[in-house]
């Protein structure tokens, strides 16, 4: 395959998941400032904590107002990370993989793309009512998950958009966890407090696993919480749920079959899988969470730097960019 298209439809998938994760990040925090305390300072600056980019962002803004943390994850145009930067970088990579995706798949892309650039350059009332234009964007991002899979050929390219939307899936989860932790309550006192509980409850819904927990284990608790988003193997937005699909559409494009000499990006994976398969959530308190989502984000961006070398055969780029390589490769994963 080449590795143009393959690392296109990789990237493709990731920047889609990635707007989709951005919008719920905000809407979630949205809710949540309601639900606290009148007197409870606004919590906006865990958001940009989430995506790594504080330097950007203290580059642009002189504090972490509600504004302008929510223009700049939203319609921010030199922010490459923002819904509209994910959404345009995800919509010109399409436009160079017409041939391979199908014409549903580009036309909901370039709908989605519409509807986000539309709302940046109108007088839409996005500080009034936000809660509408980040559903929208949740659903356009849903619907293009479930065009594309309903409409392409489950062959390699789909194999590696399917990678690429669980890579980004999980290490998502794994920011948000740790940011509960270590960043996200005010005061150390409302460790379980209703205030506590107001914040895991928000955490689920950031990953809309709010009702599939409550039908799973009831009554909120923290520690059944971090088990449910981390090691629950039927959840679609598990770390291990997610680990999963990405190994197994690693093997499916390997081609590799039981027994076979695995190659780097798939030792990653598996060792990765093995590690959630096997772990217990008391393990997992007991190593220290964040020493824990630490070590899996290690692994998945190893896991991303030997897809690209399996791709490329070269060093890979920042996840926050996109290659245009046009080489053609015959490596194994």
């Amino acid at each position: 395959m080449l590795s143009r298209v393959a690392d296109s439809i990789y990237w493709l998938s990731r920047y889609v998941e990635r707007a989709e994760n951005v919008a719920r990040f905000i809407d979630v925090n949205l809710h949540l400032m309601l639900d606290l305390p009148s007197d409870t300072e606004q919590q906006w600056e865990p958001l940009i904590n989430i995506t790594g980019d504080r330097e950007i962002f203290e580059d642009h803004f002189d504090d972490y107002s509600r504004e302008n943390v929510i223009q700049f994850l939203t319609f921010d145009p030199d922010y490459p990370n923002s819904i509209l930067g994910c959404v345009h970088r995800a919509r010109e990579i399409a436009r160079s993989a017409r041939d391979v995706i199908s014409s549903e798949t580009w036309v909901q892309l370039n709908r989605f793309y519409l509807m986000v650039r539309n709302a940046a350059y109108s007088d839409f009332a996005l500080m009034t009512s936000p809660h509408e234009f980040f559903t929208q964007v949740k659903i356009a991002g849903h619907t293009f998950e479930g065009i594309m899979d309903s409409t392409m050929s489950h062959g390699e390219a789909w194999h590696f958009g399917q990678i690429g939307r669980s890579l980004e899936r999980a290490d998502k989860t794994t920011r948000i966890i740790d940011m509960k932790y270590f960043i996200l309550l005010p005061d150390v006192t409302y460790f379980g407090s209703p205030y506590d509980n107001i914040q895991w409850a928000a955490l689920l819904r950031s990953a809309s696993a709010l009702e599939m927990y409550r039908k799973r284990f009831g009554r909120i608790v923290p520690n059944d919480v971090v088990e449910f988003l981390i090691l629950d193997p039927e959840f679609p937005r598990s770390v291990r749920f997610c680990v999963h699909q990405a190994e197994d559409s690693l093997q499916a494009i390997a081609g590799s079959s039981p027994g076979s000499q695995p190659g780097p990006a798939q030792r990653h994976m598996g060792r990765l899988r093995a590690q959630l398969d096997f772990a217990t959530i008391d393990e997992v308190l007991a190593a220290g969470v964040h020493e824990v989502i630490d070590g899996i984000q290690v692994e998945l961006n190893a896991a991303g730097d030997e897809i690209y070398r399996a791709i490329y055969g070269l060093t890979s780029p920042s996840s926050n960019g996109q290659s245009q390589m046009q080489t053609q490769t015959q490596t194994a994963y």
